[in-house]
């Protein structure tokens, strides 16, 4: 008993006089679907009743696997990241990476127990007679991620290409592909990635040099892909100029490079070296040499941008959602740590100052989390049809991508700190404005942003105002119009008297009535 208790912070009397016993609490063993209130109460909001009642006991599963074995798995892989061996022992080019096995474990959990790479494209996963929706899908993901942020890119890439493939290839290369991409057995199952980025290709994509020749009937790339992700996937969709094409992006079309050819034999393509990273070391991303590898077609030749691009946008919502996993994460270390390291006498969470560093990781963390919600959920609608939604969809995705990466890095470093030494219209107008006029060009960032702020304020008003629902999404609101949209004079202290207050009630442990807020939502 003194064990589990000083693990969790709170030393025995025995164990007072020692230093380790003074050390804050960490989020080890929590069930992180359980501590998040927000994800809890508006889940049941943009999930139809019958999907939520199915599946809500994956979340809690899932909640309880990233605070417990996910979490420890991802610690020890982090500290044994991926091995390139270039060539066997008779001297031939046969790479290939060794993982270790805490990072094989993780991927049994996500591509076989869970199945995150066909939850959305088949029935059969989580037991559901259809495939999840986006919200889902997203949800889940969230969840993950606050444990595992490395493997989620082979896990997004293998579902967006499965989409691509699905979406444009011929019915020949669906058949060949698709049986061994959507497979949960993971001894046999073929996983996806994207290889985009060259040394002259970067965010200008027209430069891409990758070029392919149409020799004997069936297609090889020659060519050098700087950046690949994945590096060891089983099949990877690229771009790569068909031999007289124009320049440019026009002359770009979309292929499927299989790892292994028909017979078993490697393809023709190397993986040259590993990338040294500072994050996402548990996966492996390299540099690729084409050498005349076999590659397939995918629709049409002269559309493999715009193809692709649906790829890298569904790649951004994912982002997006794994930003505000990692916040979120952030959050609760933050907050175990207020709620359990004592200074002066008192736990620091009793301190305003502390309480007032809460709100301000608070805030954007709530914010990622609503706005991927409406997200998905506009995603859904637009699957089924909805024009609007879709269009929705189109400017929400680049918001959530670009801004809750951005607000990732403030959060995780004043969640670092706690733990110590160890205006709506306005914004709309501005947003309008910069489009508008291209002088203004230079305040895109700007305006995105506040487009961003502005949108996230209304949908949390929104949750808060739907009938049952936990109304402290309305405080994170007016935090929103406080922090990000109102105007401010730097050198003018601000008294804030209804932040300790809304404080209060946001970071109170039991659901807020609408009711409890009369006097603190007025500007």
């Amino acid at each position: 008993m003194d064990a589990l208790s000083t693990r969790h912070g709170f030393p025995s009397e025995k164990a007072r006089d020692r230093g380790p016993a003074y050390l804050a609490a960490d989020c080890s063993e929590h069930n992180f679907y359980a501590i998040d209130r927000g994800l809890r109460d508006l889940l049941p909001l943009y999930l139809a009743p019958r999907d939520f009642r199915a599946l809500e006991p994956h979340f809690d599963r899932l909640g309880r696997l990233a605070g417990g074995r996910l979490d420890e798995l991802a610690r020890i892989a982090d500290k044994h990241p991926p091995v390139l061996n270039p060539r066997d022992r008779f001297g031939r080019d046969e790479d290939w990476i060794d993982y270790h096995p805490s990072y094989r474990e993780m991927e049994t959990i996500a591509f076989g127990d869970f199945q995150f790479h066909a939850m959305s494209h088949r029935a059969g996963t989580l037991g559901m007679d259809r495939p999840l929706p986006a919200v889902a899908k997203y949800a889940l993901q969230y969840l993950f991620v606050q444990s595992e942020f490395g493997l989620m890119c082979p896990i997004s890439v293998t579902d967006t290409s499965i989409h691509l493939i699905r979406k444009f290839a011929d019915q020949e290369l669906k058949d060949y592909l698709l049986p061994k991409m959507l497979s949960g057995d993971c001894a046999t199952m073929w996983k996806g990635t994207q290889f985009m980025t060259e040394r002259a290709g970067g965010s200008d994509v027209g430069a891409i040099e990758t070029m392919a020749r149409h020799e004997d009937g069936e297609w090889r790339l020659y060519g050098d892909k700087w950046f690949c992700s994945h590096a060891d996937a089983d099949v990877a969709l690229l771009l790569a100029r068909p031999e007289g094409a124009p320049t440019g992006t026009a002359g770009l079309a979309l292929f499927a490079l299989p790892r292994r050819l028909k017979d078993g034999s490697r393809n023709a393509f190397r993986i040259v070296r590993l990338k040294d990273k500072l994050g996402t070391r548990s996966m492996a991303s390299g540099e690729i040499l084409l050498e005349g590898a076999v590659a397939y077609l995918v629709g049409d030749a002269r559309a493999g941008l715009k193809q692709m691009m649906e790829q890298v946008n569904l790649s951004r919502l994912s982002h997006g959602v794994r930003a505000a996993a990692m916040m979120r994460r952030c959050l609760n270390e933050a907050m175990v740590s207020a709620q359990s390291r004592i200074a002066f006498g008192k736990t620091i969470i009793e301190y305003p100052l502390l309480r007032r560093q809460l709100l301000k990781i608070t805030l954007p963390a709530e914010q990622s989390l609503s706005m991927f919600l409406f997200a998905a959920h506009a995603m859904d609608r637009a699957n089924a049809g909805d024009n609007d939604a879709a269009l929705r969809l189109r400017i929400l995705t680049p918001l959530l991508k670009f801004r809750a990466c951005r607000d990732n890095i403030p959060v995780a470093t004043g969640a670092m700190e706690v733990r110590g030494g160890n205006g709506y219209e306005s914004a709309l107008d501005f947003a309008e404005r910069v489009a508008a006029e291209p002088a203004l060009e230079a305040n895109a960032r700007a305006a995105a942003s506040a487009l961003y702020h502005a949108t996230s304020a209304v949908v949390m008003t929104w949750e808060a105002s739907r009938p049952g629902n936990d109304a402290r999404r309305a405080l994170l609101a007016r935090l929103v119009l406080d922090m990000k949209l109102s105007a401010k004079d730097p050198l003018q202290p601000s008294r804030r008297d209804w932040e300790r207050e809304g404080a209060e009630l946001i970071f109170a442990g039991r659901k807020i009535a609408l009711a409890e807020l009369a006097g603190l939502l007025d500007g």
